[in-house]
Parts: C-alpha cells; sequence; structure tokens
C-alpha cells in the first residue's frame, strides 16, 4: 500500500503560485468566445430599431436558430481541432498538428458545402418549420442566401479558432475578433443598413464581411505559422512543469 503524507500539509498561499498563465489564458478564452456570440446578438438589437422590426425579428430568429443548430456541428470541429492541435505539438510533432488541421478543415469544409445548397434551395419552405406566418416565411426567403453564406463560412471559421486554441493564441484571436467583428463589421453593418437603406440585409452582408476578414486574417496566421517552433514552445512548457514535478518531494510507500 502506497500514501502520500506530504500531498497535503493544510491550505498555503502555494495553491496560487503559476496561476497568473492560467488566468490569462482563461480569460483570452472567455474573451475570445464572448465577443463571437455577442456579435450575433448585435445583429438582432439593430434590427429592432427598424421599421416593420417584428416581422425582421421573427425572421431572423429563424434564421439564427438554423444557424445555431448549424454551428453545433462546426463546435464539434471547433474542440476536435483544438484538442489534436494540442496534442500534437505536445508530443512534439509538426506534421502531425499540420494533418490534423488540413483534416478537419477539410471535413468540416465539406459538410458546410452541402448544407450550402441545401438551405439556399430550401428558401422560404424551411420558415414554415417554425412559423405559418406567410410574412415571415417570405422574410426568411430573402434572408435565406445570407444564411446560406453564413453556414458556409462557420463551416471553416470555427475550426480555425479551434487551431487558434491548440495553439494556445486565445489573446490574438480575442485581438482579431474585436477588429474584425466591432471595428469593421458592424460599422459597415450600420452604414448599409441605415444610410444605404438596404435594411435588415445591409446588416447582415455587414457583420458577414466582418467574418470574412476574421477567416482570412486566421487563415493566413495558420498558413504563415513556424508549426516546428510551435512544437519547441510546447516542449519547453512541458520541461518547464517537468523540473517542477522532481523538485516536489516523492512521496513514502509502506
Amino acid at each position: 500500500m502506497r500514501n502520500c503524507p506530504q500531498t497535503w500539509k493544510g491550505f498555503s498561499f502555494l495553491a496560487f503560485k503559476d496561476l497568473r498563465p492560467l488566468v490569462k489564458l482563461s480569460l483570452s478564452s472567455g474573451a475570445m468566445m464572448c465577443l463571437e456570440i455577442w456579435y450575433n446578438a448585435v445583429l438582432i438589437l439593430l434590427t429592432g430599431n427598424m421599421k416593420n422590426a417584428e416581422v425582421y425579428i421573427d425572421a431572423l430568429s429563424i434564421c439564427l436558430n438554423i444557424n445555431g443548430w448549424e454551428m453545433v456541428i462546426a463546435l464539434g470541429f471547433f474542440a476536435a481541432a483544438g484538442v489534436r492541435v494540442a496534442n500534437e505539438l505536445g508530443r512534439g510533432s509538426s506534421e502531425g498538428a499540420k494533418f490534423s488541421i488540413v483534416v478537419t478543415a477539410v471535413t468540416s469544409f465539406c459538410i458546410g458545402i452541402v448544407l450550402f445548397f441545401v438551405f439556399l434551395l430550401l428558401r422560404e419552405r424551411v420558415a414554415y418549420v417554425f412559423t405559418p406566418n406567410p410574412m415571415v416565411a417570405e422574410a426568411v426567403g430573402e434572408l435565406s442566401p445570407l444564411l446560406a453564406f453564413s453556414i458556409f463560412l462557420n463551416s471553416l471559421q470555427p475550426v480555425l479558432s479551434g487551431v487558434s486554441v491548440g495553439a494556445g493564441w486565445q489573446s490574438v484571436v480575442a485581438y482579431v475578433n474585436i477588429g474584425c467583428y466591432y471595428l469593421i463589421g458592424i460599422p459597415v453593418g450600420v452604414l448599409l443598413g441605415n444610410f444605404l437603406h438596404l435594411k435588415i440585409k445591409g446588416i447582415w452582408i455587414g457583420m458577414l464581411f466582418g467574418t470574412v476578414v476574421q477567416t482570412i486574417m486566421l487563415i493566413t496566421i495558420t498558413m504563415k505559422t513556424d508549426w516546428d517552433k510551435q512544437v519547441e514552445i510546447a516542449r519547453n512548457r512541458v520541461n518547464k512543469w517537468t523540473i517542477i514535478e522532481e523538485n516536489e518531494e516523492p512521496c513514502n510507500s509502506s
């Protein structure tokens, strides 16, 4: 039988040792995800100030619900990409990390292409799953090309975000989200919707433009990354924690 009497000596401030990197990573991850979720909420908020807002909000809610269903698939690839990239970097395989990125991105992209054409062809017919109101269904039909394009982007953008999580770039992606979503997407959407009188279509087009810019930036970051260097960074982190564990007192046996 083995016991470890040195494992717990009571509460001490050593419990807070080396917490700064963890807190920084957690805050960056939370900011990255919140900025993306709030982006869709802003779309509804801006739509509420328009004429005939009730019909548009109903139609937009249907579109966002469908988009959310598809996003569940995308979030699966987000998690898979993050875990796989982190594992490959941890075991020192840059080629494995790059291969996992290609596999998850291509698989998710193919699913996105299929769903793109499905919802592009269904148009207003899909709205009758949610409502019998023909005015709302007609509005959904008008928004269906934008919905299809959103689904298409969702097939790739979450995978790239997952890669960023696996590589530990959460803070970088948070800044990218602020710039692309809130400094580009929302202002362009307000310009198209209110000043060029495209209404809800203009707002959604502007916000899609922000997502396109974000996707391009994430693709650029991923392609220009020196993955061999990322392996070295991961190895240094592992070595650091190994040294800390080796310096701890070993468990006594009996």
